[in-house]
Parts: structure tokens; C-alpha cells; sequence
């Protein structure tokens, strides 16, 4: 990552960020079980907290002894900003007023106290969007041609930004505030009260005796723990310090450790039933309920994993990649320790319901979370020490809430700026008209257009803000063309996820190789081979509507076989095993199969699957003997 990155501080600020971490906390707790305030209160009392809280996290590292000097000052006076938008949150509502000098300086110093904790946290790429935005709204009106716009004064920006409901304190900043803050904190109790451990030990059982088994292990711990986290980055530097020296010590190249941890990172945040913060921000982007995007992205996230684990098998058998030793497995007895199993299943039983029963999403979350710390509680407190071990890892909860709250709000807070401007300039309008002029009659080029432009501009961004710039600016051109809106969405989200494994700037790759200790651009190549189906499963929602759950049963139950028929040939390709035992007639047939799985027809569909079946069952060329896993190191660095 970045070296102007920080990270959270443990020094004598520790204490304040614990105070203002439990009163986020408490904050949420009582907003999502018992009822939120109005917009304009709700949300900057919110961001006054992540403010003060951010500060407090991520301390000045590059000003001497008086960087608390400049804290001191950014903190308070971005928590002034927010306190009088609520002081005058009436009047705001009802009578619009102009904005006034005191109102402008209260804006810039909010900007400036959002924008340094965005440097602090994840570098200059996604401040820098957000810093040129501004600037093309007060200078846009000297670009000459399709890009300009009619200019924009600096008192009708603030009132835009700062007095209002569509600015600061629009859509997104109250997703954060109402939506997402709930999970993240239902994510963080699960993840301190045992489930983080459970998550790891069900792993090793389930997949670390298969061949590639810790490989393997690695992917399904990671997509348990994305699941909840959300974060890539933050998942990698998580789990990839238990998986990656793992597979290390039993003789996995380092360039393979940390690119299995940095894919399977980037898929947990994709997948049901949570998705990360992107998934809330996209049902209220389409229109639709939440629980449409998480039906629609089920079978999209199993054939994610499936590539994954077929590629790995394949690597695995091909170089003969050593299994996880028995004694390193946990005994299933400790595996599923009720102590630790039954919060994490009591919660997840309870938010469910709730969700099913028609409650709202923040108070479905509310519910997750007070079952699985009741239960918890009930089934470990038995003395006086037992209290003192349960509220130390509720504390630690709650403390990793306040880390992620941070992280969420005010990246969220920055591209609401970002939409604001987007449509306060029409420069989303004139871009979206350029791709459909350009495009419309040639509608299979603009996704591969959009999607290079996730890429570009999700490059050192955290998946759910390059989502948000990317659908703002680009989605509704795909539509315009014609494109399903929930497939289109969900296009623009899975390449916004993979901007952060693919080169040049891929964060989660970065991570992984700090700790697999090797070249990030060697585990970049690994990630990017692991992902080759990956890279082309977005293109398949827009032409494939049963993946997305759309249709008769027919039609979704063709989709699926069709999309697996694919999903193993492009693995069995990349991987090299489908000719170096069989020779290039398996190649062929591989790609015969390929291409039948392409037609829509089910008798195409049939041979596919009937040629599938003939190559899985040749016998290899060589009599079953794999290559050297010498050969294995050499070979996987390619």
C-alpha cells in the first residue's frame, strides 16, 4: 500500500479512540434498534463521531510533536461543521438558506478533515478523485467542448454540498450511517466472540487434507471472513497472516501463497448473504430490495469459488502440492466447539428471519447482533474470570466496529461528494451520451470498455467507492444501450472487486506479497491467473440472465450448467493440465466444449457436458504420473 498510508494508532490516543469507539457504537446500537433521526440529523451526528473517532485512529505521522496540533484543529473543526448542520437541521429542511461566509468555512474545513483521514487510511488515488471533482466544479466552465459545463459559484457549491440533503449528507453518507454501520458491527462481534476461529478451523477440516488442501483451506477461510469484513485489503492482512505462511512452510512458492490469499479475499466481499457495503449502496442505486442483489449474486459467487478451487486442483495434482499434515488439523470436536458455533448460528439464524419477515435492514442487524451476544454470553460466563474474557473480546468488537465505521463513512462520505458533483454538472450525462453515440451499434464493445474503466479507476480504491464512481458515471450508459440494470450493476461491481489483484496498482496483491515476503508483481501474475475465469464471469451476467436468478427454473438450471461447463475449461486451461498428460487433443476438446457451452441451445449445452464428461474420464497420457514439484516452482512463477 501507500507510504502515506497510516495505521490505527496504539499510542496514548488510545484510550480516546476507545471511549469514542463505544459511543459510535452505542450510537448505532440505539439508531438501528429503536429508530433513526432525521436525515439531517442522523447523518452528520454520525460523521461527527467517525470524525473525531478517524482522528483518533490515525494520528498525524509527518508534523513532529505538533501533529496533535493539527489533528486538534481538523478534528473539531470538522465536528463544528457537522454539529451545525444539525443545530439548524429545521431550518435547513424547511427554508433552504443561502449559504453565508461562516457556512463556506465550515464546509472546506470538513472537506479538508474528510479528505486527510482519506489520505491517512488508503493513500492519495481516491482523495485525488475526489479533490479534481471539486476542482471541475468551480473550474469546469473553461473546458471547451463536451466535458465543460456552465460554471459553478462557490456559494451555490456549499449550498449544494453542505446545505442540504443531496450533497454531504445525501444517499450514500446515510447508507453508512443506517445500513452498513449495523453489519459492520454484526460482522465484528462475530469475528471476536469465536466465529473467526471457527470460520478457520471448518476450513482446514473441510478442505486440508484435499490435494492443494491448504490452498484450499485458505479460499474457503477467506470467503467466510469477506463475507463479514467486506474489505479486501483488510481480509488479506487478516487471515493471509495465519494462511500464507502456512502454505509456505509446507513448501507452497510464495508467489502462489499470496495470490491464493489475495483472490479469495476480493470474492468474500461478493459474496451472499452480506456482500460487503457495496451490495446495500447498489439496492439503493437500482431500485430494488437488498435481498434482490443478495438472490442474484448466489450463483455468480459459487462459480467464483468454483474457478478457484478447480484451478487450485488442478495445480495441486499437477505438481503434486503437499496436504496439510494431520497434526496441524484441528480435531472436528474443536472445530465446532458449540461454545463458539452456536452465537455464530443463533445470529445468523436471527438476522435472517428478520430480514425474511419484512423487518428493515439495520434492525434485522440489530437483532443478528443482541442473539449472538446473548447467546454468547450464556454459554460462556460461568464465573467471574469468564466476564472478564467476554467483555474483553466485546470490547475488541466493538473497537474493530469503530476501525471499520471509519473506513466506510468517510471513503462513503467522499464519493457522495463525488455523485453530487457528478450530477450537479451533467458531466455523468455527457460521458453517458459519448459511450451510447459511440456504442449503440456496437453494444458488444461497451462492456469491454466499462469494464477497463472499473479497472482503471478502481486502481488503489476500496471496492465499494470505485463501485459507486464507476455506476454513477458509466453504468447508465450500459442501460441506455439496453443491459439489464441489476446485471449491469453487478458487472460494475465485480470488476470494481477485481481492480484490487489486478496490475498496476492492486492493493490486496500488495498486502499478500508484504507478507508471503516476494515480488508483488509475481503474486499479481499468479492472482491474475487464478482469477482467468473470474475476469470473463461479469460478461456472462449481461448475456446470461438465468445466472442472476432470472427466469423459469429451466432456464436457470441451463445457465448454471452452461457457466460451469465454462468456468472448468478456462480453469483447466490456465492451469496447463489440459495438455500437458493428454496432448492437444484434450486442448481441442476443452475448447470444443467451450464453445458448445457458448450457444444458447440446450442440445449445444448437452454436448458440452457429454464432452466435459469423456475428458474428466481419458486416462492421462503419461499413466497418471505428475510432473516434479521442482518443475512446480519453476513453472507457476510463468
Amino acid at each position: 500500500m501507500s507510504d502515506t498510508t497510516s495505521s490505527p494508532t496504539k499510542d496514548g490516543r488510545s484510550l480516546v479512540a476507545i471511549v469514542l469507539a463505544l459511543c459510535a457504537v452505542a450510537y448505532v446500537t440505539l439508531t438501528s434498534g429503536f429508530g433513526q433521526f432525521t436525515n439531517l440529523v442522523q447523518r452528520p451526528a454520525f460523521l461527527l463521531l467517525i470524525i473525531l473517532l478517524g482522528f483518533a485512529l490515525y494520528p498525524a505521522r509527518n508534523f513532529g510533536r505538533g501533529g496533535w496540533i493539527v489533528d486538534l484543529i481538523l478534528a473539531s473543526g470538522g465536528a463544528a461543521a457537522c454539529a451545525s448542520i444539525i443545530w439548524r437541521s429545521d431550518i435547513i429542511a424547511t427554508s433552504l438558506p443561502f449559504a453565508e461566509p461562516l457556512d463556506l468555512a465550515l464546509l472546506i474545513i470538513l472537506l479538508l478533515a474528510s479528505v486527510t483521514l482519506m489520505v491517512r487510511m488508503v493513500g492519495w488515488a481516491f482523495p485525488s478523485f475526489v479533490i479534481l471533482a471539486l476542482a471541475y466544479a468551480l473550474w469546469g466552465s473553461v473546458i471547451p467542448g463536451t466535458f465543460g459545463h456552465r460554471g459553478v459559484d462557490i456559494w451555490f457549491l456549499t449550498e449544494t454540498l453542505f446545505l442540504g440533503d443531496i450533497g454531504l449528507w445525501g444517499l450514500l453518507t446515510g447508507v453508512a450511517a443506517t445500513t452498513i454501520a449495523p453489519f459492520v458491527l454484526f460482522g465484528s462481534m462475530i469475528l471476536n466472540t469465536g466465529g473467526g476461529q471457527t470460520f478457520m478451523d471448518i476450513a482446514m477440516r473441510v478442505s486440508g487434507r484435499s490435494p492443494g488442501g491448504a490452498a484450499k483451506m485458505a479460499t474457503v477461510a477467506s470467503g467466510l471472513f469477506g463475507m463479514v469484513s467486506g474489505s479486501a485489503v483488510a481480509n488479506v492482512a487478516t487471515t493471509g497472516n495465519l494462511t500464507i505462511p502456512l502454505m509456505q512452510r509446507l513448501g507452497y512458492p510464495a508467489r502462489l501463497s499470496g495470490a491464493v490469499e489475495a483472490v479469495a479475499s476480493t470474492g468474500g466481499q461478493l459474496a451472499p448473504p452480506i456482500m460487503g457495503a457495496a451490495a446495500f449502496v447498489m439496492a439503493e442505486l437500482v431500485g430494488v430490495s437488498y435481498l434482490t442483489i443478495v438472490k442474484a449474486g448466489i450463483i455468480p459467487s459459487l462459480l467464483f469459488y468454483t474457478s478457484i478451487f478447480v484451478i487450485l486442483h488442478l495445480l495441486a495434482k499437477r505438481w503434486q502440492l503437499p496436504l496439510v499434515p494431520e497434526e496441524d488439523m484441528p480435531a472436528w470436536r474443536e472445530a465446532l466447539d458449540l461454545k463458539r458455533l452456536l452465537p455464530l448460528i443463533a445470529g445468523l439464524t436471527a438476522l435472517i428471519v428478520a430480514v425474511f419477515s419484512g423487518r428493515s435492514i439495520a434492525f434485522s442487524a440489530f437483532i443478528g447482533t443482541v442473539v449472538l451476544l446473548g447467546v454468547y454470553l450464556a454459554l460462556n460466563i460461568r464465573g467471574k474470570e469468564d466476564l472478564r474474557i467476554c467483555s474483553k473480546a466485546i470490547l475488541a468488537g466493538a473497537q474493530d466496529a469503530g476501525v471499520g465505521f471509519v473506513t466506510i463513512t468517510v471513503l462513503l462520505a467522499g464519493a457522495q461528494i463525488l455523485v453530487s458533483i457528478i450530477n450537479l454538472t451533467g458531466v455523468g450525462v455527457a460521458l453517458s451520451s459519448l459511450i451510447v453515440d459511440g456504442f449503440s451499434s456496437l453494444p458488444l464493445l461497451a462492456p469491454v470498455v466499462v469494464a477497463l474503466a472499473c479497472l482503471v479507476l478502481g486502481m488503489g480504491v476500496p471496492t465499494t467507492a470505485a463501485y459507486i464512481l464507476v455506476a454513477s458515471i458509466l453504468a447508465p450508459a450500459m442501460i441506455r444501450i439496453g443491459f439489464d440494470p441489476l446485471a449491469t450493476h453487478l458487472f460494475v461491481l465485480y470488476f470494481a472487486a477485481l481492480s484490487a489483484i489486478t496490475p498496476p496498482v492492486c492493493v490486496a496483491v500488495f498486502v499478500a506479497s508484504g507478507i508471503a515476503k516476494t515480488s508483488w508483481f509475481a503474486v499479481a501474475k499468479q492472482a491474475m491467473r487464478l482469477s482467468s475465469a473470474i475476469y470473463l464471469l461479469p460478461f456472462a451476467f449481461l448475456f446470461i440472465p438465468g445466472l442472476l436468478g432470472q427466469g423459469s427454473a429451466t432456464d436457470i438450471a441451463l445457465s448454471i450448467v452452461r457457466a460451469t461447463i465454462m468456468t472448468c475449461a478456462i480453469a483447466m486451461l490456465a492451469s496447463g493440465r489440459a495438455w500437458d498428460q493428454r496432448g492437444v487433443l484434450t486442448l481441442l476438446l476443452w475448447l470444443a466444449a467451450l464453445g458448445l457451452a457458448l450457444a444458447p441451445s440446450i442440445y449445444a449445452v448437452g454436448g458440452a457436458a457429454v464432452l466435459s464428461l469423456i475428458i474428466v474420464f481419458l486416462p492421462d497420457g503419461n499413466g497418471g504420473v505428475p510432473e516434479t514439484s521442482s518443475l512446480a516452482t519453476k513453472e507457476i512463477g510463468k
